[in-house]
Order: structure tokens, then sequence, then C-alpha cells
């Protein structure tokens, strides 16, 4: 054996033939059917918000890259995506302009200042979307709109309907109980049936279960993320809210748990981010199980109803502790 031979290059050392653009742009085909029924269920205006929020990422990583002298990459789509999942956390009745901000903290700070793609230690999308609940608080906890369907029903049957003013189930569920959950959406089988389909108050991106189930499912079907994040967070969500719940939340019940608010968004596209989640399997379940945990917790005890955009933000610094301690071990001491 010649000294050669002990070389070793810098990681990564896993090389695939899929190309970063072409994950990167299965995750936006992804992420499209729930960005159409959005628009369809809550009108025109919800297309335009995500058309913003876009345009701000992708421009700000262009400018970013321009001003500090980096190669421009946009065309790799990743600032696409952050622009999506953004837009996709943002209530649909938010002025147009407020993705704008939310891009610049999302682009400009989470990600280029960090070092560019892959050195980002939280995820970009989420931390513009803390960013607005911080910085317009009002906007981003009362611009729910009904749905079209929904509004039309309330309008002939003579009742009045502030667009702006709809609750999201969350804060029905966190601030009222059950009872007025049940008097403001219907029965359980139909709240199940709505909120699993799509047809419920929310984020731009979260009102459909099925439709980001869907995309998750195609995603892991690709091996372009694996189930142990997704199947991890939603379980762990299910089973602490079932054990801790009570009358407090969701009365102990797991399926409104997963159903309402952003756990599917959060699971299958957000807290799988390549680079602020681990690698082992076990990390990764460990990761999620901790998302589900924090989730339930914030829920529960703190003031704000949801509790998904925080929980993976305070676990996505520790992947690379989870990488270190859980790292395989390929030779032990003193093997020959």
């Amino acid at each position: 054996m010649t000294q050669t031979d002990l070389i070793v290059s810098v990681s990564p050392h896993i090389r695939q033939t899929v190309t970063t653009e072409a994950i990167m742009w299965t995750v936006v085909a992804s992420l499209m059917p729930p960005l159409i029924l959005s628009v369809h269920i809550f009108g025109f205006q919800t297309l335009i918000i995500t058309l913003v929020s876009v345009a701000a990422c992708v421009a700000t990583e262009a400018i970013s890259q321009r001003l500090l002298g980096r190669p421009i990459r946009i065309r790799d789509g990743s600032a696409v995506i952050t622009g999506l999942l953004l837009a996709y956390v943002i209530p649909p009745g938010a002025p147009f302009w407020m993705p704008i901000t939310g891009a610049i903290m999302s682009i400009f700070v989470t990600k280029i200042l960090m070092g560019g793609l892959g050195f980002n230690i939280f995820n970009p999308a989420l931390i513009g979307r803390a960013f607005l609940v911080a910085t317009y608080p009002v906007a981003m906890t009362t611009a729910w709109l009904i749905p079209i369907r929904d509004a039309a029903i309330f309008t002939h049957m003579g009742r009045n309907v502030d667009a702006i003013s709809a609750a999201t189930p969350l804060y029905v569920l966190k601030h009222e109980g059950m009872a007025a959950l049940i008097d403001k959406f219907g029965p359980l089988k139909t709240i199940y049936r709505d909120f699993f389909i799509g047809l419920q108050p929310g984020c731009i991106g979260e009102t459909s279960a099925l439709l980001i189930l869907m995309g998750g499912i195609y995603l892991i079907y690709k091996h372009y993320i694996t189930w142990h994040i997704p199947v991890s967070v939603i379980a762990s969500i299910a089973l602490l809210t079932w054990i801790f719940g009570g009358d407090a939340l969701f009365t102990g019940n797991p399926v409104l748990a997963i159903l309402s608010g952003g756990v599917m968004l959060g699971a299958f596209f957000m807290a799988t981010d390549y680079v602020t989640s681990p690698i082992q399997k076990n990390g990764k379940l460990i990761f999620g199980f901790g998302i589900g945990a924090l989730t339930v917790l914030i829920r529960l005890k703190g003031g704000y109803p949801e509790g998904i955009c925080y929980a993976i933000l305070l676990m996505n610094p520790l992947t690379p502790t989870l990488d270190q301690w859980l790292k395989p071990k390929r030779f032990s001491e003193g093997a020959k």
C-alpha cells in the first residue's frame, strides 16, 4: 500500500446521478397541488401572495450573490422552494407586500449570510415566518379567510361574513374548546373530511392534508426524502396529544391534532430539509420525535395555538450534534 492510497478527498463522499436541481424542482412540482386548491378555496389573492413571495426570494438571492461576488445560482430552485414554503405559512388575507420582508429575512439573513445553500443552520422559510409573526403579529394571526364555499353558504343563510375575521380551527380549539369547534365547523365526521381534503381556514399551503400527503409520498417514492422524519413527527404528535391532551388540547383527539394547522406541511416539506435535518436514520427518528414533543408542548402550555414552526426551528441546531453522536462506527479501535 502506497501513501497515495490513504488520501481521502473532501466530503461529501455520497454521490448520486440525480442533481440538486432535479430534486429541487421535483419538490416544487410536489407543492403545486396545494397551491391550486388554495386558489380555488380562498381566491386569486393567494396566487398573488405566492408569486410575490417566490419572486422576492429569487430576487433577494440573486442580488445578494451579486453584491457579495458569488456565483448566481438561482436556477437550482432552492430560492423558489423557500418562496413557496414562506407563502404557504402566511394567511391568505395578508397584505401582498408582506412576503417581501419575510423573503429578505429568509434568504439574505438566514441563508446567504450563513454561507449559502448547505450552510444555513435554520430552515429559511420558517425563520421568515417567525420574523413576520414577530413584526406583524396582527396580520399574521387574524388575516384568515373563510373558504369561498362557506362564505356563499353563510351569505345565503343571511349571516354576515367578515372575510378577515374567520378564526382557524386551532384558535377555536385553543381558546374556545371542542364544543365551539363543532358549532363552527360541523360534527366530527364532517370536520375530519373537510380538514383532510382541504376545506378549512388556515395558511395558504396548510389547508389540504391529502394533497400534502400525496406530495410527500411521491418524494419518498423518488427517494428524495425518507419516511423517518414525517412518520416520527406525526406519530409523536398523535401519541402525545392522546396521552396528555385531555380537555386542554383537542380533548386528546390525535386525528384533530395532526389534521389541524401546519403539521403535515411541516412534517413532509420543512422538517425534511436536507441541510437542517440529520443524515442518519436513527437521528431522523429522534429529530422527528423532538419536533412532535415540542409541538404538543407549545400547543398545550404556550399562548400560541400552533407549534410546528417553532418546534422545527428549536430542533434545527441539534442536527450537527445528532449526526456526530449517531454516526456509524465503521471501524472499532484495534480492529485488524
